[in-house]
């Protein structure tokens, strides 16, 4: 996946796919809000950044080649101070709680095509911290490969650091049902009584039921999309709800997320809608594997989320047992297999597949999670105090809710159409009592 000094190197047809999304109200990028600790001078940002790139060639890459053969061409002319910018001089510290209004206008803002499709904005903070946004087109990376540049330009190195590790998707890639897949659930080999066509045949039918079907309600996130932003934060400690959900359920972390942000969205239709119906959520699952370079390589399943619930355990109970009979099934992998199959028999069939899948009625909201480091992490020996991941809204899909793990801490990312989406604030703040409950529950249930 690395062109040589003259030589183009093809789009993918997930990164055209994505790359087609973008229009007049969509920006098809990705976003990773870090905050460390001290004011860190843009110099020693833009040196450090920069030698980070010379390692990582795709942050040099430039979209090339024509609108029906797109492809990514060496940039001939790379400066790092258009790509690392420097806080505005005439505005002093921008106070914390001002900080997601600042990503908000930073996020709805476009790339330069001219450039390599990426950039980061150094924000001071009040009380002496730094922010950086950094903005990656999605063309150019899934949330696994933006992890993967944020840990080569970002992080500082540590001694004895086992690069081939943190290379693996087991280590930086999404945090997804297909990575914690066990062998005995896997549910492959099929029964003596059962002849194989049989078995393929009823796992066929569930999987279009699954993720063909739709929904006989419209999602209160389904509208005409505008060109405005509004971006909220939560966190949640990562160990107590890993061990809630498993205690509770033997549920996974992944579970417990889907769950929270069940009840977080259970609480904000509730009070902006007032009719509780269950929505269906759409999942990626990375199939990254050890070492790949490829910029998107994810799938996905959808699964029903449990708006009426009210109670955090059942709730929990009902995701875990719906992403099992997904994990099972392998629906995320048949997904890739029938879309890479339509692309080998006409474009046209993929597209229009593409777009059955991708409705309103299909799903209402993507929850992605994508696995960060597991120790803390420094940038020129400040620590890194959090680190937020944002992903782009679609079309008629006015919200969007990102995951990323760090050093024992779960941060969640909201993005939503404000016009849409009111008091999204109140959703971030929703997840940390979401999470709140079930580690509460599990205490007294132990």
């Amino acid at each position: 996946m690395h062109p040589g000094a003259s030589e183009a190197f093809p789009l993918t047809r997930e990164d055209r796919a994505i790359l087609d999304l973008e229009c007049a109200t969509i920006a098809g990028h990705t976003c990773k809000v870090v905050v460390a600790e001290g004011d860190l001078a843009i110099a020693d940002l833009r040196t450090r950044i920069g030698a980070g790139v010379a390692l990582t060639p795709e942050l040099r890459w430039v979209l090339g080649g024509s609108a029906d053969a797109p492809a990514w061409l060496p940039s001939e002319r790379f400066d790092i101070a258009e790509h690392v910018r420097a806080p505005d001089s005439d505005g002093g510290p921008v106070p914390v709680d001002a900080l997601p209004g600042e990503v908000s206008r930073l996020f709805a803002e476009r790339l330069d095509r001219s450039r390599p499709l990426w950039a980061i904005d150094a924000i001071r903070m009040e009380g002496g911290d730094t922010a950086l946004v950094l903005r990656v087109h999605h063309a150019l990376a899934d949330g696994t490969a933006a992890m993967r540049f944020a840990r080569a330009i970002l992080w500082d190195p540590e001694p004895g650091r086992d690069e081939a590790a943190e290379r693996s998707p087991a280590a930086t890639g999404e945090c997804s049902p297909a990575a914690e897949r066990s062998p005995a659930a896997a549910g492959d080999s099929p029964s003596p009584a059962e002849p194989e066509s049989e078995r393929r045949r009823r796992h066929l039918l569930a999987f279009f039921e699954h993720e063909f079907g739709e929904s006989a309600h419209r999602s209160p996130f389904d509208g005409e999309i505008g060109t405005e932003r509004r971006i909220a934060f939560a966190s949640v400690p990562l160990t107590p709800l890993h061990d809630a959900a498993k205690a509770l359920d033997e549920a996974t972390l992944n579970d417990a997320v889907l769950a929270v942000a069940a009840g977080a969205l259970r609480h904000w239709v509730e009070t902006h809608h007032g009719s509780l119906k269950g929505v269906r959520a759409r999942v990626p699952v990375s199939l990254h594997h050890d070492g790949d370079a490829a910029g998107n390589r994810d799938s996905f399943f959808t699964v029903a989320l449990p708006l009426c619930e009210p109670d955090p355990v059942t709730r929990l109970r009902r995701v875990h047992a719906a992403t099992t009979d997904r994990k099972v099934d392998h629906d995320a992998e048949t997904m890739d297999s029938l879309l890479r199959g339509l692309a080998g028999i006409s474009s046209e069939l993929e597209h229009l597949c593409r777009k059955i899948e991708s409705s309103p009625r299909r799903f209402a909201v993507s929850v992605s999670n994508v696995r960060g480091p597991r120790e803390p992490v420094t940038i020129l020996g400040a620590p890194v105090r959090s680190v937020h991941s944002l992903a782009e809204i679609g079309s008629r899909h006015a919200l969007r809710i990102s995951v990323v793990s760090l050093a024992g801490t779960l941060y969640f990312g909201f993005c939503a159409d404000p016009h849409l989406i009111p008091d999204v604030e109140a959703m971030a703040s929703g997840v940390e009592t979401e999470g709140g409950l079930l580690v509460e529950a599990a205490s007294e249930a132990g």
